[in-house]
């Protein structure tokens, strides 16, 4: 399989193959290339002969030449059975090594029983590594087989499905952040943002500050989220869910035209991602305070976005991930993972084994040290 740098030409329709056809990813998007370029990244989007689209990311060693290579959630699965992809990833990393790349990371999401993907990349030389994104497995709720919103609620645990009716008796509102909002409006059980989006999404930061430290999680610098949220959601590839309390969108300074709603901050947030015929839970935050008086508001956000999952045509709803960090397998009770895990089942989701992340060491000797200087450069900047 010979690889090769598309062309100016072929770049509009990227997005098309790479991210919106079934099995496709956000994170190999041109928005996501330009988001990682902003961070000392080199994007290359290539293309294989079986009509596949690859965007790798590349980053030189400082000083002793080299470099490393990432394929973020791609080679993508579209168009390729599971022998196809391990020869689209396999061709891949040799073109990167060729143009200097030491080391090739990739970690497509391709289920773990897929024998002829994880056999054909580890022949080749590709080794597992731990994980570069925060989740291995994920939490998938089928809607294909004409599954309607009466069929996903009545799948749903009757302790959930009572949250979710009383957070709606309650009068919360769903406030639908998503530049696909047609001019019908944000649709039924959701409601068109009061003001900045930009705003919204720095309020879900802090939120989500607070959730990482519950479950005992950290993230990175504000702006590193922030920004591709905001270059995402341009996109139309990020939908962004806040729940709030009697419908208090954003508190008044928040609102262009002076016609607001009663200020306060957000009971629950969630963010998904829109690609590959599915909608994908990214982060999700609530604030523990008001879990007692209103215990539902993360239940209805969620459940807001499985309707609009059914209503776009998907043929799933991408729960996310809930393994253990490290040990990359099922939380079990007790450990800060398990309610978030039982919480993502409760809607019907099933737990789906993926490969996880892989990487092809190249030249060793220069990878080591390459390794180093990185981390010595890093320690001087700082």
């Amino acid at each position: 399989m010979t690889v090769r740098d598309v062309t100016t030409a072929e770049l509009p329709d990227w997005d098309a193959t790479a991210v919106d056809a079934p099995g496709g990813h956000v994170y190999q998007s041109r928005a996501w290339a330009e988001h990682r370029a902003a961070s000392g990244w080199r994007p290359r989007f290539l293309g294989t002969d079986d009509d596949g689209r690859v965007l790798a990311l590349e980053r030189r060693w400082p000083f002793i030449g080299g470099g490393s290579a990432y394929v973020p959630r791609g080679p993508v699965p579209v168009g390729a059975d599971g022998a196809t992809l391990a020869a689209r990833q396999i061709a891949v990393a040799d073109a990167l090594a060729a143009n200097g790349a030491d080391v090739v990371a990739a970690d497509p999401e391709v289920p773990a029983e897929d024998t002829a993907f994880v056999a054909g990349i580890r022949a080749a030389g590709f080794r597992p590594i731990e994980e570069i994104q925060p989740s291995r497995h994920r939490i998938r709720l089928p809607l294909e087989d004409g599954v309607d919103e009466m069929l996903a609620f009545g799948h749903i645990a009757k302790s959930t499905r009572q949250r979710i009716r009383a957070a709606e008796a309650s009068g919360l509102t769903v406030v639908r952040h998503d530049v696909r909002i047609g001019p019908d409006g944000a649709g039924d059980g959701f409601r068109p943002p009061f003001g900045s989006t930009d705003v919204a999404l720095d309020r879900f930061y802090d939120l989500l500050l607070a959730t990482g430290e519950r479950r005992q999680f950290t993230f990175g610098p504000r702006d590193g989220f922030t920004s591709w949220w905001r270059r995402a959601h341009a996109a139309g590839h990020l939908v962004y869910l806040e729940v709030h309390e009697d419908g208090a969108g954003v508190a008044h300074d928040d609102v262009a035209d002076g016609a607001g709603a009663p200020a306060g901050p957000p009971l629950a947030g969630l963010v998904l991602y829109r690609h590959g015929g599915r909608l994908s839970t990214v982060h999700s935050g609530d604030r523990a305070e008001t879990r007692r008086q209103h215990p539902g508001a993360l239940h209805l956000a969620r459940w807001r976005a499985v309707q609009l999952a059914i209503r776009e045509g998907c043929t799933e709803m991408d729960l996310g991930g809930a393994d253990v960090s490290g040990a990359r397998r099922r939380p079990v009770e007790g450990e800060p993972m398990w309610g978030l895990y039982q919480h993502k089942l409760s809607f019907g989701g099933q737990w789906l084994e993926l490969a996880g992340a892989h990487e092809r060491v190249f030249r060793p000797r220069r990878y080591a040290a390459g390794r180093a200087v990185a981390r010595v450069s890093m320690l001087i900047g700082r």
